[in-house]
């Protein structure tokens, strides 16, 4: 098994409120690669008016940003460990703000596309850029509460994003909405930058790769299986958030203010859950456990959901416990990567198993959508709960090949 970390990338201590300002700004750059993911999709309707274009060729800019943040993702863990992770999330934090500004001035419909690339280049540096700076600055004692927060973050960047959004298109219009909805993101860049010395990681310029840290690192199978199981669990959830409310209401006439009620309650849940889960995942070495467990809920509620009518007012709470149950798994799932990545691959490792998120974001909008489209609500609930239950077996063999690392951290710390 690989090395330990260095002291840099696991430290052995540190002072509270110094964590404190490493997560609160990790959390905070996370929270603006959501807020950015969902920029674009409450002006659709805007921009379908002015360009006169269909909702699939809208759809497709949403692909683009996606499978550009994906490739990106697994090149920007190589540029993590070789520089640091530092200038490479101000610089994806730059092209994102950068790219959603320059969205406002589009001349034509085409110009979204490599516009929607760029700010895809950008949100990819996210995840191994985070997770090495957590890993690298946060006493191992705090970094379950550390990805609880990393994932707060991110979920609340996803719910503000709508209403700041939709609010600045519907009063001052879709361009100038855009242009201060970039101006923003810089401002936010500047407050980081400003702390920026609290970012640091050690880079590996010029190092030659340990064994195992080269492409075949990528083959090895707890990567491959946490990599698949990303996979599986995004391609769930962004299940649930695009379609589980036309779901909700194809397949039982609910009303879709209760549908799409039951999927705010879904994301309320998660972010709950989230929090609880740091609390978990720092008082248990089984993260397996609790990741199968909370899997195991969500895909239970929503099979009841698809093979059991019942009141509509029942929806909104199973859907909350459902959010939170998979809410819970979210800082476990981060541990168990933490175990199976080699020491100085942080980067690399992250980005290359979180490209998974972007390649689930891709598939399941489309599964879900035929689904639909083929008159069958009911499997879209059957599927999703089914990629839930195929997480379970990735994460329960992954944690197999993460033991005997997390056996060594343990006994480092």
């Amino acid at each position: 098994m690989p090395a330990l970390n260095s002291p840099l990338e696991s430290p052995s201590a540190g002072a509270f409120h110094r964590d404190a300002k490493v997560i609160g700004l990790v959390a905070s750059a996370h929270c603006l690669s959501h807020f950015f993911q969902l920029a674009l999709p409450p002006l659709f309707l805007l921009l379908k008016a002015e360009f006169g274009v269909s909702y699939a060729a809208l759809g497709a800019v949403m692909s683009v940003f996606y499978v550009a943040s994906g490739f990106c993702q697994f090149g920007a863990g190589f540029a993590v460990d070789r520089f640091g992770a530092r200038p490479v999330l101000l610089g994806g934090m730059a092209l994102l703000a950068g790219g959603t500004a320059l969205t406002g001035a589009a001349p034509a419909f085409g110009w979204l596309f490599p516009l929607a690339a760029l700010m895809g280049i950008g949100n990819g540096v996210f995840h191994p850029a985070d997770f090495a700076i957590l890993n690298a600055r946060v006493d191992p004692r705090r970094l379950g509460h550390a990805f609880s927060m990393h994932g707060v973050g991110g979920s609340l960047g996803y719910a503000l994003a709508p209403v700041c959004s939709y609010a600045l298109g519907s009063a001052l219009g879709w361009r100038t909405a855009l242009v201060l909805l970039g101006i923003g993101g810089f401002v936010a860049l500047c407050l980081v930058a400003s702390q920026a010395r609290l970012l640091v990681t050690q880079g590996h310029r010029g190092n030659t790769p340990r064994a195992g840290q080269g492409f075949a690192m990528f083959l090895q199978t707890p990567v491959l299986l946490c990599f698949l199981f990303f996979s599986l669990l995004t391609t769930a959830t962004i299940g649930i958030q695009t379609f589980g409310a036309a779901a909700l209401n194809s397949a039982y006439s609910v009303p879709m203010v209760i549908a799409t009620s039951a999927i705010t309650g879904y994301l309320l849940g998660s972010t709950t859950g989230i929090v609880a889960g740091g609390f978990l995942a720092g008082r248990t070495r089984r993260h397996d456990v609790v990741a199968a467990t909370g899997l195991t809920i969500g895909a239970a509620l929503l099979l009841l959901v698809a093979v059991a009518p019942m009141p509509a007012a029942w929806l909104i709470p199973i859907f909350v416990v459902a959010g939170f149950a998979l809410g819970c798994t979210g800082p476990s799932r981060d541990m168990i990567v933490r175990g199976v990545t080699p020491a100085g691959a942080s980067g690399r490792t992250y980005g290359f198993v979180y490209s998974g998120l972007d390649l689930g974001s891709t598939i399941g909008p489309v599964c879900a959508g035929l689904l639909l489209d083929h008159g069958q609500p009911r499997m879209v609930l059957v599927l999703i709960a089914g990629f839930l239950l195929l997480a379970i077996a990735t994460v329960m063999q992954a944690r197999r090949g993460a033991a005997p690392r997390e056996a060594s951290i343990a006994a480092a710390e």
